[in-house]
């Protein structure tokens, strides 16, 4: 386990490398300049822009900068924003994390309530009214992009019927539609594979064995069904919690949500070097723990699963 463990974080070490190596590089290719964007309009010469890009290594070649910033994050030093001078880009992390935590805690916990069961409760009831309405409920999640998803429910329950906020957060009204976008479609997702999952174990050998044990149908599902279907699932939801994560940008964006996708937005656009590195380091280690969690998870499962 801890051989496993080690070599899994050696892996994550090289991916988060890569990434971030790949992400400075592109930034640099992107159009404008961070200077103007710190100066505005204001007027200034030539002196104190050489001052300005000395200052901030602007003027040094572009891998020469990562291989800095690589050395401070090894610190545990983010840097400071280009655009805000002298805020700490950990702070400013650290302040749009809380409410995009919370948006995906409260997205992926309305998906697993409902989703599970209700993928188990099909595939029971196999062929069924209710296993058609499942399936079309699934496919619409899935087909339908987010950000329609968003337009439109901003169109119904706030242009048309007033009763929810488009943006900003405050009251627990903020938070409904962003939870609602996220969580259609992985509550879609998470349901149609629960009914494959469950449909593929219940006509298995041992399911038959156990019924004919006399077992009841209700010690048959919860000891040999469900616990069996759960392992595709937990495979699946290991990379849907992060790219839950990753798709809250456009959610955030079309809310004006103030979290860690629109953070991540603004720094692209105003060139924010410093902080769109540290915001794509947290995505990455957070796409490596996710995976390792999964793998963890399926000794919890599945004890004949053993990590060698």
């Amino acid at each position: 386990m801890v051989a496993f463990l080690i070599q899994r974080l050696l892996q994550g070490i090289v991916v988060l490398f890569i990434v971030t190596f790949f992400t400075f590089g592109l930034m640099q290719l992107a159009p404008g300049d961070p200077i103007d964007i710190m100066v505005g309009e204001a007027i200034i010469t030539d002196e104190q822009i050489e001052l300005i890009q000395d200052k901030w290594g602007l003027n040094r070649p572009w891998y020469e900068q990562y291989f800095t910033w690589l050395s401070n994050f090894v610190q545990g030093d983010f840097g400071q924003s280009v655009v805000r001078t002298g805020v700490p880009v950990s702070d400013m992390v650290i302040e749009a994390m809380g409410p995009t935590l919370k948006l995906n805690a409260l997205a992926i916990t309305f998906a697993l309530v409902l989703a599970i069961p209700a993928g188990i409760m099909a595939a029971v009831k196999q062929y069924s009214v209710f296993d058609s309405g499942i399936m079309v409920w699934a496919s619409a999640g899935v087909a339908l992009p987010n950000f329609w998803i968003a337009l439109m429910l901003i169109v119904l329950f706030t242009g048309q019927l007033g009763w929810l906020p488009s943006s900003t957060t405050g009251t627990w009204k903020h938070w409904v539609m962003p939870v609602a976008v996220l969580a259609i479609n992985e509550t879609a997702i998470l349901a149609r594979l629960s009914r494959g999952s469950t449909l593929e174990v219940i006509n298995q050998e041992y399911v038959t064995t156990a019924r004919a044990k006399g077992l009841s149908e209700r010690l048959v599902m919860v000891r040999h069904v469900v616990r069996n279907a759960l392992l595709p699932i937990v495979t699946v939801l290991g990379l849907r919690v992060a790219f839950l994560l990753s798709g809250t940008i456009v959610v955030e964006t079309i809310f004006a949500f103030p979290g860690i996708g629109r953070l991540f937005i603004t720094s692209v656009d105003r060139l924010d070097y410093q902080v769109v590195q540290a915001i794509t380091v947290m995505f990455v280690l957070f796409v490596i723990v996710a995976n390792i969690a999964t793998d963890l998870l399926y000794g919890i499962i599945d004890p004949r699963i053993r990590v060698k």
